[in-house]
């Protein structure tokens, strides 16, 4: 069970912009504004008696519950998908996996692009949606670490935000090598780890809407790293973008607590010149790009 705390989460946001006047790149007036929002924060009864237990969800179940809902608007899709798309539309047309595939976003775009389309996935309800939405793919059930593909039999691997649900990166990249080709390119996106030590975690609602994490894993960028190499596969490309409002203007201050289902992100409302400091000098997402020694 986790135990979330609204004052400890805007607390924590406070302190880590705080941290960066350490650095120099904030001034004393950034710092008093910090330390008199802190002081009031810890006046707020609404904080101090907000706190929820939230239960830790497996991957399969927890993408059961939020595949229905999926394809709804999601930052991630938006921030990913230029940089991913630019990547895979400069390789030729061939064989490729869209691993943990989900609803099979991935996998219709590259279908677009001329490829021969494999997908698998954990959830069985991922996989009925992306079959519809990719009539011509061949969509398999199956683990990150036990593809249910052959050896040497793609041109392509392409993974999105799935790597951060796995215990262990090693397995999941060798698996990625295996089904490779040699020559063969890797494509993949996640969450920042310095976005999942934020709590950038997905949220899912159980029955009777009892609030659920999906287990996600903190990997730093090294791991991924040693990861591909210990696989065979070579480091190509990295892009750590920011998120798209670290660049707009900082909103007014909430007066109240968001939904709880976007918790605890949109407790980020309650201090938006903290929470925009952050995003500010700190990448959302690191997408990779591989390439199998041929």
């Amino acid at each position: 069970m986790i135990y979330e705390h609204p004052l400890a989460y805007v607390l924590g946001v406070e302190g880590l912009a705080l941290l960066r006047s350490y650095r120099g790149e904030h001034d004393r007036e950034f710092v008093d504004a910090r330390l008199t929002e802190i002081r009031k924060l810890l006046d707020d009864d609404t904080l101090a008696t907000a706190a929820v237990e939230v239960a830790r969800v497996e991957t399969v179940e927890g993408y059961e519950i939020w595949s229905k809902t999926y394809d709804d608007p999601n930052s991630a899709f938006d921030i990913d998908e230029p940089i991913v798309h630019g990547i895979v539309d400069a390789l030729p047309a061939g064989v490729a996996l869209d691993a943990a595939c989900g609803t099979g976003r991935l996998a219709a775009h590259l279908a677009g692009r001329g490829h021969r389309i494999l997908g698998v996935d954990s959830s069985p309800d991922m996989l009925e949606r992306a079959r519809a939405r990719v009539p011509q793919g061949d969509f398999r059930l199956g683990d990150l670490s036990r593809l249910p593909i052959p050896d040497d039999a793609v041109d392509l691997v392409v993974c999105s935000l799935a790597l951060t649900h796995v215990a262990d990166l090693g397995p999941a990249l060798a698996e990625f090598a295996r089904v490779l080709r040699p020559g063969g390119h890797v494509v993949t996106s996640d969450i920042h780890p310095e976005g999942v030590a934020r709590g950038v975690v997905p949220s899912v609602r159980l029955a009777g809407g009892r609030p659920g994490r999906v287990a996600t894993y903190h990997h730093l960028i090294g791991d991924y790293i040693r990861a591909a190499l210990a696989a065979g596969l070579q480091v190509r490309r990295c892009e750590e973008p920011r998120h798209p409002r670290a660049d707009t203007a900082v909103p007014a201050a909430a007066e109240t607590l968001g939904p709880w289902d976007l918790w605890p992100w949109c407790l980020d409302d309650l201090v938006p010149e903290a929470a925009r400091a952050i995003l500010a000098g700190t990448p959302t997402m690191v997408i990779w790009h591989f390439q199998l020694s041929g």
